[in-house]
């Protein structure tokens, strides 16, 4: 076997991110689209004082400069990006703590349950 230093089968989600100077996203797949439309929202209605495409999936958004305000902005756009609405139960701090968990109240509301 040659001594390649590339692997033989690039993950292209991980080469995506990269050329882009986004972090990469766990998951992968339509993962990868959720996590793009979450932050465009995030960027466009979030308020945040950082690069919104610069931030990992994990970090936490209220330290990159979500207020009360941003979020209610942000709960606003992503309801509706992905057309669903936000029972009251999810309307709290751990929600909208980060984009992998925004990922996940999302997932939930489209799968036809609650996150």
């Amino acid at each position: 076997m040659p001594q390649d230093a590339s692997p033989p089968f690039p993950n292209p989600s991980l080469q995506a991110a990269g050329s882009a100077g986004l972090p990469p996203t766990a998951g992968g797949g339509a993962d990868d689209g959720m996590i793009a439309a979450i932050r465009s929202v995030l960027a466009e209605c979030g308020g945040l004082a950082v690069d919104a495409g610069r931030l990992a999936v994990d970090d936490d958004l209220y330290a990159a400069g979500l207020t009360s305000h941003g979020c209610v902005g942000l709960m606003l756009g992503l309801e509706e990006q992905f057309d669903v609405e936000f029972p009251e139960k999810l309307l709290n701090r751990r929600t909208f703590e980060s984009i992998a968990a925004i990922r996940d109240a999302v997932r939930g509301l489209i799968d036809g349950g609650e996150a």
